[in-house]
This record gives C-alpha cells, structure tokens and sequence, in this order.
C-alpha cells in the first residue's frame, strides 16, 4: 500500500469509516491529522482534497463539517484595530 501525500497516517480515511463518530471525535482527529503533516504543505488545499474525497459521498458526517470548518478558520486573520490603534490616533 502506497502513502497518501494527503492523508499519511489514513486518519482522516478511518473517521468516515467510524460508525456514529461524534464531531468531537474528528476535531480530535483533524488536530492529529494537521499535526502529523509536512509544514511546507498547502493546508487549505489539502483540506479542499480531503473534502472532494470524502465530503461529497458523505456531506452529513461530522468529519466533512470539521474539514469545512478547518477550512474556514484556516483563513489568513485580519486586523481590526484594537488598543494600539487608538493609542495612535
């Protein structure tokens, strides 16, 4: 059996396998999942994979909602001011 670049440890493979896996259960998964994984890859296109893969034969299970999730909160974070700003001005 060949590595999956996208899923080394078949983590993400195994959740949806899991029947009646709790939402907490992926997250705590995902984690294992981002951890395990090369800090040069490109995160959100990986979770964009994943969720081809496997979210659109099962777009209910709470593994897909946490890799839509991962997605959404992977996004660059955006200042909004805050005390320095208003000591400045």
């Amino acid at each position: 059996m060949s590595k999956d670049a996208l899923d080394p440890k078949g983590l993400i493979r195994e959740a949806y396998r899991i029947e009646g896996i709790t939402g907490g259960e992926c997250r705590l998964i995902f984690l294992d999942w981002a951890l395990s994984m090369d800090a040069g890859r490109d995160t959100q296109a990986d979770i964009a994979a994943l969720i081809e893969r496997y979210g659109s034969e099962a777009p209910e299970h709470p593994m897909t909602e946490v890799l839509r999730e991962g997605q959404a909160s992977a996004e660059r974070p955006r200042r909004r001011g805050g005390w320095r700003r208003q000591a400045r001005d």
